[in-house]
């Protein structure tokens, strides 16, 4: 469910102000204020999900190159006893 339309950063925070203003207009201080911190959770909320999925993606793109360098270094030492072992049969 995609409910961030593709429109300019502008145009998005205008859009903002506008539901803003015409949430407040028959409300008292308190339902503002009260009103305000439940819109602030639901972002706070949103922001830390979005930024520990960022995290989680990180770790697994770190664990991905780390798995392929690891992997890498496995084949060269392979090689390199393998050609120990051929250079040994050769010898004998």
């Amino acid at each position: 469910m995609n409910l961030i339309p593709n429109t300019s950063p502008e145009l998005f925070s205008l859009s903002a102000v506008i539901v803003g203003y015409l949430l407040i207009d028959d409300m008292t201080a308190n339902e503002q204020n009260a009103l305000g911190n439940w819109l602030m959770l639901v972002g706070q909320l949103v922001s830390t999900n979005a930024y520990y999925a960022a995290v989680v993606t990180e770790r697994n793109r770190q664990n991905t190159f780390n798995n392929q360098d690891t992997l890498r270094i496995l084949e060269k030492m392979l090689k390199a006893l393998e050609k120990e072992v051929n250079d040994i049969k050769k010898n004998i």
